[in-house]
């Protein structure tokens, strides 16, 4: 944070505060539309590249994997992005995934895989707006 790069937000215990439970990390980036499937890149304008939130290293403790906090983590970096997105344009959340078992953890929430690159997932800022208003 102190760089600008990144913002953290950590998740602690309610009984141990001085514990990291889970992480993840928000920057702004922008996407090059040509990585992005072309049913998706028609409706955007014809930058070369368009602003995004990059979702960085998301993690949770081995001490609390299995309880469902890495959704909750996601969750609200999605939604934390949308707010921001109302700020500062951005259309889509991107994300990095380290693995295949990874890139399929996003997909299960609506993130969709660049054209170019299968571990680099995004998923679109009206698509979490969607999700947001049922």
């Amino acid at each position: 944070m102190d760089r600008g790069v990144a913002v953290p937000y950590v998740l602690v215990p309610v009984d141990n505060p001085s514990e990291i439970a889970g992480f993840y990390t928000l920057s702004a980036t922008s996407v090059k539309l040509g990585g992005l499937p072309e049913d998706v890149s028609k409706k955007l304008p014809r930058y070369p590249a368009v602003p995004a939130t990059h979702l960085g290293r998301l993690a949770v403790s081995v001490n609390h994997q299995r309880k469902g906090l890495g959704e909750r983590l996601l969750v609200d970096a999605v939604y934390r992005s949308l707010a921001a997105s109302t700020s500062v344009g951005s259309v889509a959340v991107v994300v990095d995934a380290k693995d295949e078992s990874n890139a399929d953890f996003y997909g299960k929430y609506g993130f969709i895989r660049f054209v170019d690159s299968p571990l680099h997932l995004f998923i679109m800022m009206k698509t979490v707006a969607g999700l947001s208003s049922s």
